[in-house]
């Protein structure tokens, strides 16, 4: 049987996203909800080219290697939520409503991110990636980088740091009128989300792991107060802060007051479960571990 090159089916995808384009460029306001509001070609391809990646590793590793159906799972439905928030009609409410706008942040740096870090599936998608992508991603500078914004001192304080900047009122304003920065905004808080749980959520010990279970238990306590405060500051003030709604046009028959509220709501309480998840996810990998260990020794003797 004919085996089709890859990059055969790179083109498709090129053609299925240059119809896309079309479509949502030419008639915008007859798509229905699952189709981009705007078409942007980073997030199309970021996406699809990762699955087909996820893929393609699957077919190479063999299945000794491969993380479990679960963590497969989380890592698909994970990717597919940015898509969701970032390529559907969702987008669009997201930037008319400030509390989309918080739900649509909580996929990306929250939900979608620690489901993508629990899936484990980094060694799939380097098995699956093309040859000369590779040396890319193991090359010093990329590692040295990773080593650095991974630091378990810079890493809580990047994480709660990216929140509260781009939720400066004066600098929200800027980047709501600005679709460059917007999506700037929205790929930081992807990465970073990705990053800071994948740090966290690693099911090893420590090696091969960057962290002990110690010290991520004690990032998730350094992240979760800071978004309680914030979380609170919103939804409970009686000052509307981002009046760029107002001027963006609200699509949702709501007051910006309680625009705000629901909004807030969303950074203290889906935001602190999370971080109660992440903290259950921490405890039971190093009991896991622990019996492992421990197994191996009784093995030994």
């Amino acid at each position: 049987m004919t085996r089709i090159s890859p990059w055969v089916w790179y083109g498709a995808l090129l053609v299925t996203g240059a119809v896309i384009s079309t479509i949502t460029y030419a008639i915008p306001a007859h798509l229905p909800i699952f189709l981009p509001w705007q078409f942007h070609w980073v997030e199309f391809l970021a996406t699809f080219l990762t699955l087909a990646w996820f893929w393609r590793g699957l077919q190479v590793l063999p299945r000794d290697r491969q993380p479990a159906l679960g963590r497969k799972l989380c890592f698909v439905v994970g990717v597919l939520s940015f898509y969701v928030v970032l390529q559907t009609r969702v987008d669009y409410y997201a930037q008319h409503m400030f509390f989309v706008h918080r739900w649509a942040h909580f996929v990306l740096h929250h939900a979608g991110a620690f489901l993508i870090a629990l899936g484990m599936s980094g060694p799939v998608l380097f098995a699956g990636m093309p040859e000369f992508l590779k040396p890319l991603v193991t090359s010093r500078p990329v590692q040295a980088t990773l080593d650095v914004l991974q630091h378990p001192a810079i890493a809580p304080a990047l994480f709660v740091g990216l929140l509260y900047f781009w939720l400066i009122p004066v600098i929200h304003t800027r980047v709501m009128l600005d679709e460059n920065l917007y999506e700037l905004m929205n790929w930081t808080m992807a990465i970073n989300g990705v990053m800071f749980w994948s740090l966290v959520l690693d099911s090893r010990s420590k090696p091969p792991a960057r962290l002990s279970h110690l010290i991520r238990a004690l990032m998730i306590l350094l992240i979760e107060l800071p978004q309680m405060v914030l979380g609170a500051i919103l939804s409970l003030s009686m000052t509307d802060f981002y009046p760029v709604y107002n001027i963006c046009g609200r699509v949702l028959d709501m007051t910006a007051l309680n625009d705000q509220h629901y909004g807030g709501l969303i950074i203290w309480l889906p935001g602190t479960l999370t971080s109660f998840a992440a903290m259950i996810v921490v405890l039971v990998t190093m009991r896991l571990n622990e019996e492992r260990i421990e197994r191996e020794r009784t093995a030994a003797i």
